[in-house]
């Protein structure tokens, strides 16, 4: 039960979140908190946006603020890029100073990110509870940074919201107790399968993004024939020989199914492929009209890119599932994703860097795409339900 002091104070005073954000996916994800308290919590939660600077540019940041209506950061901490140690240990640092000045009620994490991990240090030594948005997903491949993030924070949490069945399932086989009651704390969480803030997010922005269709004409792309593909991981953008795979298996799909393939670039991707890729294979690439590599498309480009393909083929998380969302199917190039549901539903297929088995299940998506595609990411509302939870158990 909350205690009726409490209920007091806090009937004339606003809960504080302070919100940390550092990558493009966890700005797009905070869009979804943010428009609901704005829209039904704005008399109760006061949101304080922290930008830890981990990717900072126009097109991946500024620009994701301005389509999707969301409040500036109040703060930058423009840390920029690094050595995980040395990024992560800044990001502790800058954090902590903040939660200090602001004292916030609640710290709101997103995914899986350094900045992640960071906050989640920072606030759980000062006593400052944690709400993990994204909880419970596993890749079960600790060699990747990111699952040692997601696997970190989940244990500082107070409030840990997974939008899968199976991140819930996979918190409760890591010991966590789902009949856990009130008060919660990191010692006696509570947590929820809650559906997915991207998937309300594409439900409210999907027809918004045609008011970009001219993005098609600007960059000469056949709307109606083109595969999306994206590659930023550092084990595919690093790795010249995996590398050369992607780009090889990209040229190969290209020439026989005689469809576009339209690549929005990380700038760091861009570069790699000038290092890394071999002269020939870059050279045939980049004189090929039929290969449009762009610069990193914005929330609502992506989005337009995202309805209209045939199929998407990347190494992101969030893309796998956004082209769910889109009825889409997506081929991996990872050796195994956190978005387990999307390949037992036969909506998504592991390549990894393997040629032969990305031409094999790009050649047979195109053929025959999938028709079914599950109810796995709720109902659109798991920001609002998110929000409602906070105000019931944070004080």
């Amino acid at each position: 039960m909350r205690d009726s002091s409490k209920i007091i104070k806090f009937a004339f005073l606003k809960l504080k979140l302070l919100t940390i954000i550092g990558a493009r996916p966890q700005i797009i994800k905070a869009a979804a908190i943010s428009r609901a308290i704005k829209n039904h919590f704005s008399n109760d939660l006061e949101e304080v946006i922290v930008h830890t600077g981990q990717h900072y540019d126009h097109n991946m940041s500024e620009v994701f603020f301005e389509e999707l209506e969301i409040p500036l950061p109040k703060h930058n901490l423009n840390v920029g890029s690094g050595n995980h140690g040395e990024q992560t240990a800044a990001m502790i640092k800058g954090i902590e100073e903040l939660l200090l000045a602001e004292k916030p009620n609640a710290i709101i994490l997103y995914g899986d990110t350094n900045s992640t991990l960071a906050g989640a240090i920072a606030a759980a030594k000062l006593h400052i509870p944690v709400v993990h948005i994204e909880a419970g997903l596993r890749s079960f491949n600790k060699a990747m940074p990111e699952e040692i993030n997601r696997i970190l924070c989940d244990h500082c949490a107070t409030l840990l919201f997974s939008p899968t069945a199976t991140g819930f399932q996979n918190l409760v086989l890591e010991g966590f107790n789902p009949e856990n009651e009130a008060p919660f704390s990191n010692n006696n969480p509570g947590i929820y399968h809650c559906g997915d803030v991207m998937y309300d997010n594409s439900l409210f922005f999907s027809s918004k993004a045609e008011a970009k269709a001219n993005y098609f004409f600007e960059n000469k792309i056949d709307r109606t024939n083109y595969i999306l593909a994206t590659i930023h991981r550092n084990n595919n953008t690093d790795e010249p020989k995996r590398l050369n795979a992607l780009f090889a298996s990209l040229k190969k799909i290209r020439e026989q199914k005689n469809t576009e393939i339209v690549l929005p670039l990380h700038p760091r991707t861009n570069k790699m492929i000038a290092d890394h890729l071999d002269p020939s294979l870059y050279n045939e690439i980049i004189s090929d009209k039929g290969f449009h590599i762009l610069p990193p498309a914005s929330f609502l480009e992506m989005v337009l890119l995202e309805k209209n393909t045939k199929l998407i083929m990347t190494d992101s998380g969030g893309v796998q599932k956004e082209a769910f969302f889109f009825q889409k199917p997506s081929v991996i190039f990872r050796p195994e994703t956190e978005w387990v549901e999307l390949v037992e539903a036969g909506c998504a297929k592991i390549v990894d860097a393997n040629e032969d088995m990305i031409f094999e299940a790009s050649k047979a998506y195109l053929e025959n795409p999938p028709a079914n595609f599950p109810d796995y990411y709720g109902n659109g509302k798991a920001a609002e339900f998110i929000c409602s939870e906070i105000l019931k158990h944070i004080y």
